[in-house]
């Protein structure tokens, strides 16, 4: 038996005790929405079911939105209480869309993922009802990318636009386990960046794409708006043993979510944003050798050699970017947002649409 066999098995052995536990102690099941997103056909909804203390009053980190019931992943101002959760599986749920309702439930680790067609949502943000059995009705959040778009953002979270030093085993257990969540620093000038980006293509939508965990959510979304970063759905992934490995390969996590943005959205150009810490040079590089057609421009910040060394403990990058990205696709480097954008005003990536929406034509 593989230990990754051996681990998993243990933490769902862990996961039934804590289960029984907090049953025995009156606890009750309760949604948490996440951000889906969709097509005019149809919408990708995203939530979790945890369980929760019904006694226990409400600490919601600053600059969090949410006002409900408090599951264990969200009790506490200090982030190391977001990961100790105790999640439902195989759980009923409903999810309703105006008349529309589908039953489903909950996979082995809490987390519902569920595709619906022929929503009838118009272009734009909508909340979504989720009920667990036995749980307050919740909303998960879904936005309906306008069929006009033509450019989207898809922009990386740790390194990238907040300071976090995660792939670092210990400095991620400090950044996300001890620090008070509302401490997180957000990285210089990423905000006026993106809002160059995009000033001219209302109907843009930004996408979050990180390897960070689900249960950080929240306190992502509070992040987001303290520092008036785009409003985008979040897809993040769920750290554990999987049937193959002791970890989920945040590298395939990456590459599997923004192949299904490809697939999603096939007439929208994709600016892919993110940081030389890890392996984001090489996920986009290999993204745009595969579908030059499909992306605007490529930007990258870069880490100081001190972040490199805290990162993954080597001064330089480990992995680049052509300058041209390989295929013509602009790609432009920078130590923060204002160098990014200062690099990008000198040389425009072709981002706009006419505004019939019907072609591109460059700045």
């Amino acid at each position: 038996m593989a230990i990754s066999d051996i681990v998993r098995k243990g933490e769902n052995a862990s996961n039934r005790a804590a289960m029984k536990w907090s049953t025995g102690k009156g606890w009750i099941p309760e949604v948490t929405g996440f951000s889906g997103y969709g097509t005019d056909r149809r919408i990708r909804v995203l939530a979790r079911v945890l369980m929760t203390n019904p006694d226990k009053p409400e600490s919601i980190p600053s600059g969090a939105e949410y006002q409900s019931p408090v599951s264990l992943g969200k009790q506490a101002q200090r982030g190391w209480r977001q990961f100790f959760t105790i999640q439902i599986p195989e759980h009923p749920v409903r999810v309703s869309i105006g008349d529309t309702i589908v039953e489903t439930h909950t996979d082995s680790n809490g987390y519902l993922d569920l595709l619906i067609e022929d929503h009838g949502l118009a272009t734009g943000w909508h909340d979504v009802t989720v009920q667990a059995e036995g749980a307050q009705p919740a909303t998960a959040r879904v936005l309906i990318v306008s069929p006009s778009a033509r450019l989207g953002l898809v922009s990386d979270i740790d390194d990238t636009v907040m300071v976090t030093w995660l792939p670092r085993a210990l400095l991620a257990a400090w950044n996300s386990w001890i620090r008070h969540t509302n401490t997180r620093q957000p990285v210089p000038g990423m905000a006026e960046f993106y809002a160059e980006l995009l000033k001219n293509d209302p109907d843009a939508p930004v996408f979050y794409l990180s390897t960070g965990a689900w249960n950080t959510f929240e306190t992502l979304r509070g992040f987001l708006t303290r520092h008036n970063l785009p409003d985008g759905p979040m897809l993040l992934t769920d750290w554990g043993p999987t049937p193959t490995g002791l970890f989920r390969s945040g590298q395939e996590h990456k590459k599997v979510q923004l192949r299904n943005l490809f697939i999603d959205y096939p007439d929208i150009k994709w600016i892919l944003v993110g940081d030389d810490g890890q392996h984001d040079p090489l996920i986009f590089d290999e993204a745009v050798a595969e579908h030059p057609d499909r992306i605007a421009g490529v930007a990258i910040r870069e880490l100081s050699p001190g972040e490199h060394v805290l990162s993954h403990g080597t001064t330089g990058a480990l992995s680049t970017i052509t300058t041209n990205g390989g295929q013509g696709v602009p790609v432009v480097h920078g130590r923060d947002g204002h160098e990014l954008l200062e690099h990008h005003r000198s040389k425009p990536f072709p981002l706009t649409v006419d505004p019939t929406g019907s072609a591109e034509s460059e700045r």
